[in-house]
């Protein structure tokens, strides 16, 4: 038919949206992890591992972070449901031999442990069969249940043999029936299983740099490559072209802005380690104390910093109300956490100590000192932040897909998550900017881009850039919508710090530009254009590519040969999207 259907799927990074589904693709959160990842230098890992664990103490990998947490939520949320399941499986196997010697608490431990290893959200075993993907995935969790669980082998391949659906051949109708409804069930237990044990509850304990802890993300992987990013276009350019791309939604835990300034952390971990032990030495003054314990305690003092240097408003007149809603912030942040406090058996003192410290270190009156330490590092850090999110835009833009702009992210983004995400958008601001930009560029978009470079803060540069760039997309349809998906190569001097790729139908090209990594290019102030910045680094264009290109930003043309150079394609404006219109 001519419906659009996309499908708000939570992906896990190696996870692939089954390809029978009658859709177009998912509502993004799939893109939104990969993109993000290109601007989380990965080289310095173990860096940021040392720091983190240096500052709170924690020692618990990821992975057994949420083998806790899920644990955690079965007990306390879903013990009923998993007695249920336990008790359906009891049933089931009391018909069979093999299995009428398990007891009601070998099944929910064996239940349980499959579960909570289980990968994925969740896979789709219907009356109709199994698919082989769900099938390898069902295998590889039991063969996990069984190391970890050796003395409950019987138990797990009783459960194996069921979600398998591999039926004996004496099953009654009715029995069969009860096999798929065991099925039914635990498949509809992991889903919620991996939403509240991992995206509500490990996303706010595992800090080490928390714009890694999105939806459907992996904090544990630290960063993407753009050969990883160039592969998962292609699969997407080849199974699912029309699927929605985005880099925020009402769900998202913080705004896109807010991630694109946090990864300007993962370039310099020296600097942020110095940071936030000398900030922590400025207000331990301000910290409760209860019994021994600092309030709030290593773990979330480390995250709130790291909310602060990500949300921090441009604008001064936002800052009374932004004190309090961190304050809201923190107390939703504590309790998803479940460490120390929790929705159904909220701590009020350790509440109250967190919001106290919090509003205590944002009143100048009390902390003067900690705020004249914290402004100039976080200024820095929302300077090359903001490039980032021009960069993140541009690739959205220009990426297999139908790009997606959450309200508000029109301007700079920097909302925490909901209900701070989902504040009025102000509309008549940005029509009033767009209006103006539109008006502007007729005469001298050059001028235009002059005064956007100067006035960064203000948002109206990322407004333009998207505007620009969906103009050109309307122009341009078939290329973006149907156009193949060419990764270029990158050599020269700052090869590391640029992402592109190509865009070709029929005689139609485009070359999307995207910088990164530019705390050890440029300084605060500075713009990262030119050959002086970029030096000889250079695209290396495949055979056949024209050598005529227009820029959709600055509408300036470009000659090239078979390289490209940066400098060249980045001369007035901080990214590119080159156009051969094919003629």
């Amino acid at each position: 038919g001519d419906t659009y259907i996309t499908v708000e799927k939570i992906l896990e990074l190696s996870e692939e949206l089954p390809r029978y589904w009658a859709i177009q693709g998912t509502s993004g959160y799939d893109y939104m992890n990969y993109v993000n990842g290109l601007f989380c230098q990965p080289e310095n890992e173990e860096r940021f591992d040392q720091l983190y664990f240096a500052f709170t103490g924690i020692r618990m990998s990821y992975p057994e972070l949420v083998k806790q947490k899920k644990h955690l939520i079965l007990e306390r949320n879903l013990a009923g449901d998993l007695d249920n399941l336990a008790t359906l499986l009891k049933t089931i196997s009391n018909h069979y031999r093999y299995g009428n010697d398990f007891t009601i608490n070998g099944l929910k431990r064996a239940i349980s442990e499959v579960l909570v290893l289980f990968p994925v959200y969740r896979t789709y075993i219907t009356p109709e069969g199994i698919q082989e993907e769900d099938r390898a995935k069902i295998q590889a969790v039991i063969q996990d249940a069984r190391e970890q669980v050796p003395l409950l082998q019987h138990e797990l391949t009783f459960i194996e043999k069921l979600m398998l659906l591999e039926f004996d051949e004496s099953l009654t109708h009715t029995e069969q029936e009860q096999w798929l409804y065991f099925v039914m069930r635990m498949q509809q237990y992991s889903g919620p299983l991996m939403a509240k044990g991992v995206e509500d509850t490990t996303l706010y304990v595992f800090n080490r740099l928390v714009s890694l802890n999105e939806v459907g993300g992996n904090p544990d992987h630290f960063g993407i490559s753009p050969d990883e990013f160039h592969a998962y276009n292609q699969r997407q350019r080849a199974n699912w072209q029309y699927t929605m791309i985005g880099t925020a939604t009402h769900d998202t835990k913080r705004g896109e802005d807010a991630r694109s300034r946090l990864n300007v952390l993962s370039e310099i971990p020296d600097e942020w380690d110095q940071q936030i032990n000398t900030w922590s030495a400025i207000n331990r003054g301000l910290r409760s104390d209860r019994n021994g314990l600092a309030m709030p305690d290593r773990n979330d003092e480390y995250f709130l910093y790291q909310t602060l240097v990500g949300s921090f408003p441009f604008a001064n007149h936002e800052y009374q109300s932004f004190v309090q809603r961190v304050k809201d912030y923190i107390i939703k942040a504590i309790r998803e956490s479940k460490a120390h406090t929790a929705w159904l058996r909220p701590d009020s003192e350790y509440e109250a100590a967190c919001t106290a410290f919090v509003e205590k270190i944002l009143d100048s009156d009390i902390s003067s000192q900690f705020l004249d330490a914290f402004f100039p590092f976080q200024q820095r850090i929302a300077y090359y932040g903001m490039f980032n999110s021009l960069s993140q835009t541009l690739l959205k833009l220009s990426s297999p897909g139908v790009p997606d702009f959450y309200q508000g992210t029109e301007l700079w983004e920097l909302s925490m998550v909901d209900p701070d995400n989902r504040r009025p958008v102000d509309f008549e601001e940005r029509r009033a900017y767009l209006n103006s930009i539109q008006e502007q560029a007729k005469t001298n978009i050059l001028s235009l881009i002059n005064e956007l470079l100067n006035t960064k803060a203000d948002g109206r540069i990322k407004l333009f850039l998207t505007a620009q760039g969906l103009k050109t997309r309307v122009i341009y349809r078939e290329l973006f919508l149907d156009g193949d998906y060419l990764p270029l190569e990158l050599q020269g001097t700052f090869a590391n710090h640029v992402v592109a790729f190509a865009r070709k139908y029929q005689n139609q090209w485009a070359i999307a530009i995207a910088p990164r990594f530019l705390t050890q290019l440029i300084q605060v102030g500075e713009n990262p254009l030119g050959k002086a910045i970029w030096q000889d680094t250079h695209i290396c264009l495949p055979e056949g590519a024209p050598t005529d290109w227009s820029d959709a930003f600055t509408e300036q043309p470009l000659q090239s040969t078979h390289q490209l150079f940066v400098g060249d394609a980045l001369a007035q404006f901080p990214v590119s999207l080159l156009i051969h219109n094919g003629k």
